[in-house]
């Protein structure tokens, strides 16, 4: 296959000898499988911020600060300066959260580094060498739904326990092989402590596991992994070494409106007597 443009630099940088052929193209990213003598890999080429089609782009960036002071005010200028380093972050963002998350031993794609806005990684693929399919092409038996569903969730404390919320988790973005799930797919990956929208998002990523497994396994349907997560991170006790249960007895405890607006309604009653016989005594005088 001709080499594309955005790998020129990668051949010609002697990072890869060849390119395969074409593996998907998606909202952000075309993504190629190449070579590199014996070598297999995978070659995730970022596509450029006016052709992406990823939405809600400012809300994954929160939190996201330059080491760089420079850098940083040009970031938050807009400038066309800002505008590249911006793109660089974006890009950084998933090598970065690749490299965390696989120390953190959560399966995600083994990263070989960012070139030119293209990111080399793991090609994950079967015992035979065949492209590992989506979670979404995988037709699951209960027991296996159970298993991965379970494994899943590990992972997402384990992410958690490293500051990170996937932010965009589906079916999608999960590729399956001989060995069970692997997450991919993390630019928008968010730090857990710095981004206020770090809580909804996790709890969207475990709902959509939830909901997908629990085709397969209905007793799924009715856990609670996100919030029971995200409470025993909020007082720091979560750990890699935290059994869940998938149990969260939410607050049931509600203020009794009816009371409170009949409390607000004598008090206003008081005030208008007290202030009706100040007139009077106004009057008499």
């Amino acid at each position: 296959m001709k080499i594309p443009k955005r790998l020129e630099p990668l051949y010609e940088g002697g990072l890869i000898d060849r390119v395969i052929g074409q593996l998907m193209s998606g909202k952000e990213a075309t993504v190629y499988v190449v070579g590199n003598g014996d070598d297999i890999l995978c070659a995730k080429v970022y596509k450029e911020a006016d052709k992406r089609s990823f939405k809600q782009a400012v809300q994954y960036q929160e939190g996201r600060k330059s080491k760089n002071s420079r850098r940083q005010r040009a970031m938050e200028k807009g400038s066309k300066y800002g505008r590249k380093q911006q793109e660089d972050a974006w890009h950084n963002a998933e090598v970065e959260a690749l490299y965390k998350l696989d120390a953190a031993d959560v399966r995600v794609p083994t990263p070989y580094g960012c070139f030119e806005g293209v990111l080399l990684m793991e090609l994950v693929s079967d015992d035979e060498g065949n492209v590992a399919p989506r979670l979404n092409d995988v037709l699951l038996d209960e027991q296996q739904a159970l298993d991965d569903h379970a494994l899943m969730m590990e992972y997402v404390k384990r992410m958690l326990c490293a500051g990170i919320v996937h932010g965009d988790l589906s079916e999608f973005n999960v590729l399956v092989d001989d060995y069970g799930p692997v997450i991919i797919d993390l630019p928008q990956a968010v730090d857990a402590a710095a981004n206020m929208h770090a809580k909804s998002m996790l709890e969207r990523d475990v709902r959509n596991m939830r909901e997908y497994y629990g085709q397969s396994a209905p007793q799924l349907l009715s856990t609670n992994y996100a919030k029971e997560m995200w409470a025993l991170y909020e007082e720091g006790e979560l750990t890699p070494d935290t059994p869940l249960t998938g149990l969260f007895v939410e607050d049931e405890h509600s203020a009794d409106v009816d009371s409170v607006l009949e409390e607000i309604k004598a008090i206003l009653q008081e005030e208008e007597a007290k202030q009706a016989r100040l007139k009077e005594d106004q009057e008499d005088d």
